[in-house]
């Protein structure tokens, strides 16, 4: 990628751009900063441009600079929450009434249940398990071997299931 390709940065940022916000809300689970760190995250890879090396796909790299935007973030504001994804629940209109709010319940209870967890728990989660990233992009995004992406993801899964108990709910139900 070459810097100050205009037209490949636009195109970048059309492909990228609801992804990046996603995943940004999902940590700081406030619009307004979100947006705000998504735009710094354009940013910071706009002027890196000419570092990007294709050892990577571009996703993973610009996913790597959200990340690391967001964390220092959170690290200034001291913010360790975890978001509120029912804002993001899209339902089918083949659902009656009351499968939405059954649904609707049980994913409440799944995300407060997540939000307890410690933070490494909560990035792994929400990259395999919500985006449904690979490892591999996984690993890249957060630094990490594949082996540790693995075995964090092990370790979050079962310590939702344990928070998911203490809350005294049917976890195999929404897991």
């Amino acid at each position: 990628m070459e810097r100050g390709s205009v037209e490949a940065f636009e195109q970048l940022y059309k492909e990228y751009s609801d992804k990046v916000f996603s995943y940004i809300f999902l940590l700081v689970n406030n619009t307004q900063v979100a947006e705000d760190l998504t735009q710094d995250t354009f940013i910071k890879a706009y002027r890196n441009m000419d570092q990007f090396n294709g050892e990577s796909h571009v996703f993973t790299w610009i996913f790597r600079i959200s990340r690391n935007v967001t964390i220092d973030y959170l690290r200034k504001k001291r913010l360790l929450q975890f978001f509120s994804i029912e804002k993001y629940q899209f339902e089918s209109d083949l659902q009656t009434p009351l499968e939405i709010v059954m649904k609707g319940e049980r994913m409440t209870l799944l995300y407060e249940a997540i939000r307890h967890l410690k933070l490494s728990y909560q990035e792994v989660l929400i990259l395999r398990k919500i985006k449904e990233l690979s490892i591999k992009e996984t690993a890249e995004i957060l630094n990490w071997n594949e082996n540790r992406v693995k075995i964090t993801t092990s370790r979050a899964v079962a310590a939702l299931k344990k928070e998911l108990m203490k809350r005294r709910e049917n976890n195999e139900e929404l897991i």
